[in-house]
């Protein structure tokens, strides 16, 4: 009997033994959870992050099955599932960062003592990033923010997407320019 260091699993293996054996799925989740959340309530709000990513998750498990055993990592295969989920919340997601940019209060809780100077410096800026990440189309929005918040690649973020490498630089070089014009004065903008 041979001994599997479920940490050093590739996604894919594990996927094709929780064909077998569903309770290995859940490794799956542990792994990609959290990361998915915060990526979720960053768009949409911390209150929808938990339907989306329970969403996310059942969704692949029900499509575990037709898994590409090619892709070692679902990690993009999960970021596009959540992605896609996402836009049929567009509408929500939108008038979620125009409020952002009308309000400056950013729903997400954090811990006040370590943010309240740094928050009332940034407020303004953060009100302008909003509207401006509000007024990108979906297609753009989507590519930045899986870049800037999930630190992927750009073939990562194309891979989640369903689009070519291509296409999402040319996202990610119209959404920077775009934030870049609608915030001149941000740091490192000047």
């Amino acid at each position: 009997m041979t001994l599997v260091n479920l940490s050093e699993e590739g996604d894919a293996e594990l996927i094709r033994r929780s064909r077998d054996d569903p309770e290995q799925f859940a490794t799956l989740f542990d792994r990609y959870a959290q990361q998915i959340h915060l990526y979720v309530a960053r768009r949409l709000g911390s209150q929808a992050a938990d339907d989306i990513v329970a969403e996310t998750f059942l969704a692949a498990f029900r499509r575990r099955a037709s898994y590409d055993p090619a892709v070692p990592m679902a990690r993009p295969w999960l970021y596009g599932i959540a992605t896609k989920l996402i836009a049929k919340h567009r509408r929500s997601e939108e008038r979620y960062l125009r409020a952002l940019s009308r309000t400056g209060v950013d729903p997400l809780p954090e811990p006040i003592a370590d943010t309240v100077t740094a928050r009332v410096a940034a407020q303004s800026e953060e009100r302008r990033l909003a509207g401006a990440l509000a007024a990108l189309s979906q297609g753009d929005r989507d590519v930045l923010l899986l870049v800037a918040w999930e630190d992927m690649s750009l073939e990562e973020a194309a891979q989640t997407l369903g689009v070519p490498a291509g296409t999402a630089r040319s996202r990610l070089h119209r959404a920077r320019k775009k934030i870049k014009a609608a915030i001149p004065m941000m740091e490192g903008n000047r």
